[in-house]
């Protein structure tokens, strides 16, 4: 089973802008599929609610990961990775 990650723009833009790679976001999503499959994997994963209903957030420091996931079609959509306090707004 292959998951495709999709990186929205405001994603790629704050990777760029901080010059982090792919793999800053991939990897947390990678552990949290893994997670919510049953897996005994140690990471800060946390199910949003109001503005943010239906989606997830990954802790990585003090950056935040918001994305949604699709079972059926197998793809993770990271919609913003941003500093704790701005990722939410």
């Amino acid at each position: 089973m292959v998951w495709v990650i999709e990186i929205s723009r405001q994603a790629e833009k704050f990777l760029k802008q901080h010059h982090l790679s792919d793999n800053f976001v991939v990897e947390p999503i990678r552990k949290a599929i893994q997670k919510l499959r049953g897996g005994t994997v140690a990471i800060d994963i946390k199910r949003l609610s109001g503005k943010w209903d239906g989606y997830l957030r990954v802790r990585v420091g003090k950056n935040r990961i918001i994305f949604s996931i699709n079972s059926e079609k197998q793809t993770v959509l990271v919609e913003v990775v941003d500093n704790r306090g701005s990722a939410y707004r």
